[in-house]
């Protein structure tokens, strides 16, 4: 943990490679990155980095792929016309300022994003709370962790991450609850299997769908949507009776007894499990010291996510398993700074540095700190009650900053809705091409994390230091300089007078040193007078860092941030999900991740290589229920809610129980309009977090009545305009599938329409009375595009199809390879693009029968690892069809 940084370069004139961060989760990954001289970048991982050691997932390893100026803003835009940065800064400064002198600060509100540097968070943070003075700034980061903030702020008496990344090694037993860690966090999942070949580390995943991260897991425990804090009662019930409790530990803690009471009172048959399992998960639990319950998304997104929380921190808060080597609850986060936004207050009930709204004392420090004229004494609105506020007028005057919530938000329609009815809306981002942006009044071109300079915070508290590689292209400008002078020309010049991102981190580390002497966990006061030599040199840190402490893990010694220094045992009752099942609405959806794709893929869906391992939306349903439903394989499903609609593609697994389905939530209206999944997600929240239930939500499905469907392949972009559509990028142009409930009269005329080709060459091969037709189009005797169309759902090649090769016309109409190409089939492994059809050859053809012989002939699964459970599926399918011949 201890290498240097090389120092940046003249702007424009970096040589690199540059350490920086990656983007994407909470790992947060170091990565090498180097000019290319095309105004690119290639990007390795940083084997000196604490988090990765050198290892990138495949989005990391892609990461060289999405950079590039084709998609990107260039100049501040009002009313769709480009303008300048002057008279756009005066207008947003000029309109806050008048809607809150006409209606109060609380008329106006910032909705931020995990995706900003920490300055930038730092300094919107201070513009709202003390100088606008309303807490109606909150963050996407909402959506992510807040039930985490809040269970660890009941439990503990600060939001304090106890464990480190090193304890995954340390561990006797992984208890991963609610996180599929293989593909939403692969680096911290291949350092998880490392300790599993190096000294047999024992796995229980607690998921109530099967994922990847269940590949050879020791247990899994299939349980019911919601019911966490009935298995956590009762294995807390299991503890105290089998005399388990650390009774030298207990004094550092207090409300046991009701902590005991609501446990033992919880029923655990709600969990749905077979008795046997939940008694062998007690007894590993129980009989393991060094015991690591990792938890994610699947425990915060929940009406009842902070009582989750509570009642995994309260059984090991019991046994004394906390803040020691291998043993301790690991909260991982979702975006690459949802660490750092917590620490700079940018939650709507949080000061900087951790310190407390309600606390006024801790107010009034940060007030005079600031020099600021306010200090709002209440919690400002959190995201579902902020948009509410936007829907129903009472924000007036709205700034996103990097994020979509148009597609991201529950009950996404009407959040799309609000913010194109707010009378003021900006927007900041790198692009206009987000369902957010095109709703703006104002949108602001913002630097990318290429061109970013400033600090990020992982999930395990280590600070990283983001470093700009390539130039700001056009007028972007960094997100800080933008908010800041807002700031000066609402009237604040003197508290926005920043140079530069290092100023802005000495301020915040300063101010930490004032949370510390009030005895708060976040302290990075030694960081405070780095100078700018300093700063370029950065190290990765984990805090706190003061005078006398760097990073380290927090409460074996069982002092806490409480008034009279005990953690809480909070007593917790298992709660149904918030919305029930019903004849109408019989289905539980339960939204997620996919392994390639990140948020709503403004920035993976750039990536060729990303977009070819799940190239469309899909909705996972169990065979029992697709057959009762008389849905089949590659059927289009319309899942509908009291909220709205979506339309996805069926994917019938049993990875999934009966009356449960699970979609992704990437899709959005740049990529497959009738598939975002939000827009169907009831806006229920938790009562103490205020984090939205993603994983509950009540749908009837219906196999949508298509009258076609269709595959398209282009060189060129096209615009679909039917009922269904999904589009993703290829190395060759484009692809897209389509449906729509009615056919054209004539699929030439159409297609000339969807693909702009009004004049090319055109080979048909079609069948009216079947509904089938197939057309591919020439220019300059070069194939540029194609269609298959049918009334079923097509049978093509696609993967071989959007290489879209040089081939006779009639050769490619076909829709498959020809002998001398084989079809690579769906890709894979990301990383080396190895497609499912080539290693199925490989097994059959060379005898690789395991995955490390698949990874040695192949490459696929040696780079980030999360492939890996896909292989060994592939290995078992092959082995089963061999034995059934």
């Amino acid at each position: 943990m201890t290498h240097a940084a090389p120092v940046p370069q003249a702007e424009g004139a970096v040589a690199g490679p540059v350490r920086s961060t990656c983007p994407y989760c909470g790992v947060g990954c170091g990565v090498l990155l180097s000019p290319d001289g095309a105004g690119g970048v290639t990007v390795k991982g940083d084997p000196d980095h604490p988090a990765n050691m050198g290892r990138l997932c495949s989005k990391g390893s892609a990461l060289g792929e999405t950079v590039g100026l084709g998609h990107r803003l260039m100049k501040p835009r009002v009313g769709g016309v480009d303008t300048d940065w002057d008279e756009t800064l005066q207008l947003v400064a000029d309109r806050f300022r008048e809607t809150v002198e006409a209606h109060g600060p609380d008329s106006v509100a910032f909705y931020v994003s995990g995706q900003l540097l920490s300055e930038d968070y730092y300094v919107a943070n201070k513009l709202m709370k003390g100088f606008i003075g309303s807490a109606n700034i909150d963050t996407n980061s909402r959506l992510c962790m807040a039930s985490t903030v809040a269970g660890h702020k009941r439990a503990f008496g600060t939001d304090t991450v106890p464990q480190t990344y090193e304890d995954i090694e340390e561990a006797d037993l992984v208890v991963l609850v609610g996180s599929n860690l293989a593909w939403c966090h692969p680096v911290l999942y291949q350092r998880l299997i490392a300790a599993r070949k190096a000294k047999g580390t024992r796995l229980i995943v607690i998921d109530p769908r099967r994922t990847a991260s269940c590949d050879g897991a020791d247990l899994h425990l299939m349980l019911e949507p919601g019911s966490d804090v009935a298995l956590f009662n009762h294995l807390f019930a299991a503890l105290y009776e089998n005399g388990m409790l650390d009774a030298a530990y207990l004094p550092n803690t207090s409300g046991f007894n009701a902590t005991l009471a609501s446990a033992t009172s919880d029923d655990v048959s709600v969990t749905g499990l077979d008795p046997r399992d939940i008694d062998r998960f007690c007894r590993m639990w129980m009989g393991t010291e060094k015991v690591v319950t990792i938890f994610s998304q699947g425990v915060n997104q929940s009406s009842s996510g902070t009582d989750k929380v509570n009642a995994i921190l309260n059984c090991h808060l019991a046994t004394g398993r906390i803040g020691k080597p291998g043993c301790g609850p690991l909260s991982v986060t979702g975006q690459p700074n949802a660490m750092g936004g917590r620490e700079v207050g940018g939650l709507a009930n949080m000061l900087a540095c951790h310190l407390d709204l309600e606390n006024c004392d801790h107010r009034s420090a940060v007030r005079n700190f600031w020099e600021a004229p306010h200090a709002p004494d209440k919690a400002g609105l959190k995201a579902v009650d902020m948009f509410s506020a936007v829907g129903d007028g009472r924000i007036k005057a709205l700034w996103i900053i990097h994020t979509n919530p148009a597609v991201s938000m529950p009950d996404a329609d009407r959040v799309r809705d609000a913010i194109r009815d707010c009378p003021f809306t900006v927007v900041s981002d790198i692009t206009d091409r987000t369902d957010t942006a095109r709703l703006a009044d104002v949108i602001l071109p913002a630097t990318a994390w290429a061109e970013k300079d400033g600090t990020v915070t992982n999930s395990d508290r280590t600070i990283s230091r983001q470093r700009a590689v390539l130039p700001a292209p056009g007028e972007a400008r960094p997100d800080w300089a933008i908010v800041a002078e807002v700031g000066q020309r609402m009237g604040w010049e003197a508290a926005f007078d920043y140079d530069s991102a290092l100023e802005i981190f000495r301020e915040y580390a300063t101010l930490s040193g004032i949370a510390g002497r009030f005895g708060k966990d976040f302290d990075i006061s030694g960081l405070s007078q780095l100078d700018a030599e300093g700063y370029d040199r950065m190290r990765p840190v984990r805090w706190p860092v003061t005078a006398t402490r760097e990073g380290g893990r927090f409460f074996a010694d069982g002092q806490f941030f409480h008034p009279d220094g005990r953690a809480r045992l909070v007593p917790v009752t298992w709660r149904a999900p918030a919305t029930r099942t019903e004849p109408r609405y019989p289905f539980r959806l339960n939204t997620g991740r996919v392994r390639d794709q990140w948020h709503t893929m403004t920035r993976t869906a750039l990536s060729p290589r990303l977009a070819a391992h799940l190239a469309e939306p899909f909705l996972e349903i169990h065979p029992e229920d697709a057959r009762v439903l008389g849905i089949g394989a590659a059927d289009l499903v319309e899942a509908e809610s009291p909220h709205g609609q979506a339309i996805l593609r069926a994917r019938i697994t049993d990875a999934v129980q009966p009356g449960q389905v699970f979609a992704p939530m990437h899709w959005t209206g740049e990529t497959a309009p009738a598939a975002r999944i939000d827009a169907v997600v009831a806006p229920v929240v938790d009562p103490v977090s205020g984090q939205p239930e993603s994983k509950a939500s009540v749908v009837k499905l219906t196999r949508m009545g298509a009258a076609w469907y269709a595959f398209a392949v282009s060189a060129g972009p096209f615009n679909p305009t039917s009922a269904y559509w999904a589009r993703s990028v290829t190395r060759a142009g484009h692809r897209a599938e389509l449906a729509g409930y009615t056919a054209p009269d004539d699929w030439e005329a159409e297609a000339r329409r969807l693909f702009g080709l009004p004049d090319a060459e055109v080979a048909v091969m079609a069948d009216p009375g079947r509904g089938t037709a197939r057309l591919a189009f020439r220019e300059a005797g070069r194939l540029v595009a194609a269609i298959f169309v049918s009334p079923e759902p097509v049978a093509v090649m696609r993967d071989y199809l959007a290489t879209m090769p040089e081939v006779p016309d009639l050769s490619l109409l076909s829709g498959r390879a020809p002998a001398d190409r084989p079809d690579p089939g769906p890709i894979l492994c990301s990383c080396f693009d190895v497609g499912v059809n080539t290693i199925l050859r490989g097994i059959e053809e060379q005898g690789l029968m395991t995955v490390d012989a698949i990874g040695a002939a192949l490459q696929a699964g040696t780079n980030c690892g999360s492939c890996r459970p896909e292989l060994a599926a592939l290995l078992a399918a092959a082995r089963s069809k061999e034995a059934a011949e």
